[in-house]
């Protein structure tokens, strides 16, 4: 778990309880029924309607819970957009815990333990979770009985916090009190104060006992009143409001069904609070009242009018920034400016004053919760507008300042140098936390992107930077941050280092990056993050400590990671091949694609590609979680939601009618089979006389349970008809762009202060580029290799990939290997005929591209290959005639070893 520090807290982890045979009767149902591939599914959807843990519960009576946890804990490992979040194993069962701890992968929270049993047993199933690296939640219960009051609970978390960390050195920030949330306004009025004890405890609990996490079910708390919805999310989100800031990070709460605090009705607001909060004795009754009037879900509707402009300029500037609004940014900062003239002050003082007095405004909003990402943003946008008003003014009162011998230099945060790492062409990450960190004051440096080490370290020099950031999505990126945290080191720098990038994670930072360098290194997951971690380090109380907790923290993380590297089971190469992907050859008859070798499409018409948008992992961009269409109107995030994608479609209409973007594309067709093990060779005829080149693949290397023996090591070459079958099997290639024009003219918004439809601009033609790919993937199932002409899904079928054939990428987890792009690009000639280009590293560019091979056969999947051997890298360098080294750099992700401690020369 990672450490979240005292107080309030903005990041609130939601977990998903739908994998709950306890707590949902259709999971239980498909369970009990044997149909794991559906209750996957329920997993799916609970993820990307943006749970964060989910929680896994097989506790039934008509179960073998044991083997059905294995069973579907196993199926979760094999797919990677469920895997992405961690797993809480939730049993009563310690059998049942146990059974799933041996086989999840990650980190897992195990859910529960407690001292009703006494100390000894409680310790017993803590050492045993410290050996497995697990994080815990501990129930506020002994051997009395669960806790009800503040104190209570505050005496058994303190009493299980002090056995864990004392007696068995338990790591702190791996424990979730659970302090057990009760029904409140239940009629009774010892009952009356169970929130207030919940919050207060939780503050209690956060302010004595260093690191730890508090967890709830919040939906117990509205008990009283099921049936009445909106009553139930209205008390939701009172709770919850006054707990995150008393300190709860962690939740079972359904984020879709849940109220937005200051968007809830004043007189229903208020009477939920007085229940919540326990403020008056005849709350409950005064809740009743009113609750009939909002069950239909009726309430006040709220109205957008032009009454902030008859206030004072200040509030009017604070108003325009939180709200986005730049129509009148230039009046009002005029008019601030003549004001602070007027009063013998100067035009840094609208910047030092009003302006920043609303972005602190807006920084708070968004810490508490209350604002979002692309609120945010368009705030950015206000500032910057208002600030170039200012320049001119600036720069004169500069100059007669500098005549007269007087300062005249503003003082912000800190300076901050932020780079995409070279080799690496993606940016809306980066450049969102830039914006984020602007609106905090800090001065942010951007070189822009495939940034070499030595121009960032010069650049760093040059500029004195505070801090610097690296940011990288493609795996590469992780080796070039690494040799610069190096490069740092011997060249003797002691600023902090921040990690960032969607490869990026705590446990690669801890792991690969931090021992190279011996400062601050600090990985930042999202720009929510950024700004507490940035102020941490400039802050000269905080610095230290915030250093050391974060060396301790990844110094814990590397010892695990090391003992979970040796636990792990690989097979080897030569027996993972023998339980390769079992096809009947002799009964496939492979189709040939009716337009064999490269097509080329020049200018693919934009508009056709906006019917195949995925729109969900576009709102995660702008750190808005939840699957669409359902988000539009989710209740915490929906109306920042609809905005957005208001925004997102009145753009892609300009860009279309406007011809800001370029969509190219380049597919060929060519004879192939598979040889040996996992090589895949293609011909230049039908004749299949001359090879025309080879397409090296990675086999999965791990070790299957017997007892599921229908479960293959893959490799993409399974999917290929053998050489020695006699079979005229093809595979095909692609690669598409619709990102050519892009950087022109998100620069142009650059120039003009515009960050939000820079980004705005980026992110649309990022959702084109994989639009475009699978509407050209339709198109070769239809028209092209036409091996499934009659095919009709709709876009949702086609996003949930419900098609025959694959088209995996290079780099990508069937096919880690990013330098497999090489032997793509020379097949279609990818730079001539699409216009895009391959880096160093071998990123795409424009940034807004994607590229793979077509496979058709019914059985191809999609799979990751996951971590691999020493005797498969030896085997892929020798067939691809690379070095270990070289093949071992570019595959140090999947790599189940590490090179360096084996002590080897290649």
């Amino acid at each position: 778990m990672s450490e979240t520090p005292a107080g309030p807290v903005a990041a609130f982890v939601n977990v998903g309880e739908r994998t709950n045979v306890t707590g949902s009767a259709k999971f239980k149902k498909l369970i009990l029924a044997g149909d794991f591939d559906a209750a996957l599914d329920v997993a799916r959807q609970q993820v990307e309607s943006g749970a964060q843990i989910i929680d896994i519960n097989m506790d039934e009576a008509m179960l073998d819970s044991e083997a059905a946890m294995v069973k579907f804990l196993n199926l979760i490992a094999a797919e990677p957009d469920i895997s992405r979040v961690p797993v809480m194993i939730d049993s009563s069962k310690w059998s049942v815990i146990e059974a799933g701890l041996k086989c999840v992968q990650g980190k897992p929270i195990v859910n529960s333990i407690s001292l009703k049993e006494g100390e000894e047993p409680f310790l017993a199933q803590a050492r045993k979770l410290r050996r497995y690296g697990a994080a815990v939640v501990v129930m506020a219960f002994d051997e009395k009985g669960q806790a009800d009051t503040a104190d209570r609970k505050v005496e058994i978390c303190t009493r299980c916090y002090r056995l864990l960390t004392e007696k068995i050195g338990f790591p702190p920030e791996d424990i979730i009190f659970d302090p057990n949330i009760f029904a409140v306004a239940t009629g009774i009025d010892e009952h009356n104060n169970y929130a207030v004890d919940f919050i207060e405890a939780t503050r209690r609990i956060r302010q004595t006992l260093p690191h730890v996490h508090i967890s709830g079910g919040v939906s117990n708390v509205s008990f009283s009143f099921r049936g009445n919805e909106p009553v139930r999310e209205a008390i939701h989100a009172v709770f919850l409001y006054h707990a995150i800031k008393a300190g709860m990070d962690m939740g079972i709460v359904n984020a879709g069904q849940l109220a937005v605090y200051q968007e809830i009705p004043a007189n229903l607001r208020e009477r939920v609070e007085d229940v919540v909060l326990n403020r008056r004795p005849d709350a409950t009754d005064r809740l009743l009242e009113v609750a009939e009037k909002y069950k239909g879900g009726g309430g006040a509707q709220r109205t957008v009018d032009l009454g902030w402009r008859d206030g004072e300029v200040t509030g009017r500037i604070a108003h325009a920034l939180v709200n986005g609004i730049t129509d009148f940014i230039d009046i009002d900062t005029e008019e601030a400016r003549a004001a602070a003239e007027a009063r013998g002050g100067r035009p840094l003082d609208v910047i030092e004053g009003p302006l920043m007095e609303g972005m602190n405004v807006v920084g708070d909003l968004f810490g508490a919760g209350k604002m979002f990402l692309p609120q945010v943003v368009k705030s950015a946008r206000v500032m910057k507008k208002a600030v170039a008003y200012l320049i001119p003014f600036i720069e004169a009162e500069k100059a007669k300042r500098a005549a007269l011998g007087l300062a005249a230099e503003a003082q912000n945060n800190g300076r901050i140098l932020m780079a995409t790492v070279k080799g690496d062409v993606h940016d809306i990450g980066k450049n969102i936390v830039g914006v984020v960190l602007q609106c905090n004051n800090y001065e942010v440096v951007d070189m822009g992107v495939m940034v070499p080490c030595a121009k960032i370290l010069e650049k760093a020099r040059e500029i004195k930077a505070d801090i610097i950031g690296l940011s990288g999505l493609i795996t590469p990126s992780l080796d070039e941050m690494a040799y610069v945290a190096k490069e740092m080191e011997r060249e003797g720098f002691t600023v902090p280092l921040l990690i960032g990038g969607a490869t990026t994670s705590k446990v690669h930072t801890a792991v690969k990056i931090a021992p190279g360098y011996s400062h601050a290194t600090v990985y930042v997951p999202d720009a929510s993050r950024a700004v507490g971690v940035a102020s941490s380090l400039m802050s000269a109380q905080q610095r230290e400590g915030f250093a050391v907790g974060v060396r301790a923290e990844y110094d814990k993380m590397r010892e695990a990671h090391a003992r979970q590297q040796q636990a792990k089971k690989r097979q080897t190469l030569t027996a993972a091949r023998a339980n390769r992907a079992k096809i009947d050859w002799p009964g496939y008859v492979p189709e040939k694609p009716r337009v064999m070798g490269v097509t080329i499409f020049d200018d693919y018409d934009v508009a056709e590609l906006t019917r195949t948008i995925d729109w969900t992992p576009f709102f995660r961009t702008w750190e808005l979680a939840g699957k669409y269409p359902e988000i539009l109107t989710d209740a915490l995030v929906g109306k920042t939601v609809r905005s957005l994608y208001n925004d997102a479609q009145a753009m892609l209409q300009r860009l279309i009618g406007e011809k800001w973007l370029t969509a190219k594309a380049v597919i060929g067709f060519w004879p192939a089979n598979s040889i040996g093990d996992d090589d895949i060779e293609l011909y230049a005829d039908p004749t299949r006389s001359k090879v025309l080149t080879t397409v090296h693949t990675l086999r999965q290397q791990m070790t299957r349970d017997p007892s599921h023996g229908d479960r293959a090591n893959l490799a993409l070459a399974d999917f290929i008809a053998p050489k020695s079958s006699g079979i005229a099997d093809y595979i095909g290639g692609f690669a598409v762009t619709a990102g050519i024009g892009t950087d022109d003219k998100a620069a142009a918004f650059e120039r003009d202060h515009d960050d939000y439809n820079s980004i705005l601009l980026k992110a649309l033609a990022d959702r084109l580029a994989e639009a475009f790919a699978e509407r050209m993937h339709q198109r070769v199932r239809h028209e092209f290799w036409a091996y499934a002409p009659d095919e009709k899904l709709s876009n949702d079928e086609l996003i949930a990939e419900r098609y025959r054939g694959i088209r995996p990428a290079p780099g990508y987890p069937a096919c880690p290997d990013h330098t497999e792009k090489a032997t793509l690009w020379r097949l279609l000639d990818a730079e001539k005929n699409a216009g895009i280009k391959l880096t160093d590293s071998f990123a795409m560019w424009p940034a807004s591209s994607v590229s793979g091979f077509y496979f058709a056969h019914p059985q191809a999947a999609y799979f990751g290959v996951g971590k691999i051997e020493r005797d498969q890298v030896e085997d892929y360098a020798r067939r691809k005639g690379t070095t270990l080294a070289e093949t071992e750099r570019w595959l140090a992700p999947n790599l189940n070893y590490d090179p360096a401690a084996e002590g080897r020369n290649s």
